[in-house]
């Protein structure tokens, strides 16, 4: 799902809402038949966030900074989640580099795989296309379209949405704090966007 938007709109305090990390002024947000009160830590062991922070540590190298994450996600095989992780992110031969050194895009393709090492149910992203070459964002792409085919739900706010189109299966927009769909028909994302914010 997309979630777009003017600047200032909402989006990314909806998806720090959604990820549990703020409370919602008004209103309640439900996982299941649950509350993040109700559902406690264990909820947040389902949720994968990419946000503008990368929360990645600069001075661990690629492959610390994913073992890290992955132990606090409890995830079983730690070893081998982090060589997929590396692989998929085509880090593999930067593993025992300090991200510090990472070019911005590296530093996303790794904070998407922070976001992604324990399989999260809910995966929330904050603008991901940020810095990445075509060759990145056609395969960051691919990570979002298997995420989404294997069950989870992936909600994803950008201004690029020519880069989000092709695996977009429905979108919302955030207006004076309001999320409206985005009615399918006939135009591009963005022209059908266009369309409903001057409407």
């Amino acid at each position: 799902m997309a979630l777009l938007g003017a600047n200032g709109a909402g989006k990314s305090t909806l998806l720090s809402i959604a990820a549990s990390l703020l409370e919602p002024s008004d209103g309640r947000v439900v996982y299941g038949d649950r509350t993040a009160a109700d559902a406690g830590p264990a909820l947040r062991r389902l949720i994968g966030v990419l946000g503008h922070d990368l929360y990645i540590y600069p001075e661990l190298t690629a492959a610390e900074n994913l073992a890290f994450f992955a132990r606090l996600y409890g995830v079983v095989d730690v070893d081998r989640a982090v060589a997929a992780a590396l692989d998929a992110a085509v880090l593999s031969d930067r593993a025992h580099d300090a991200a510090g050194s990472f070019s911005r895009g590296m530093r996303q393709r790794l904070a998407l795989e922070r976001a992604l090492i324990h399989s999260p149910r809910l995966l929330l992203l904050d603008e991901p296309f940020t810095g990445l070459d075509d060759a990145s964002s056609i395969a960051l792409r691919q990570r979002l379209a298997a995420a989404r085919d294997a069950g989870a739900i992936v909600i994803v706010t950008t201004h690029d949405l020519e880069a989000l189109e092709a695996i977009v299966d429905d979108a919302y927009v955030l207006v004076r704090g309001r999320a409206d769909a985005l009615r399918p028909g006939a135009g591009s994302l963005r022209e059908r966007y266009r369309g409903h914010v001057l409407s």
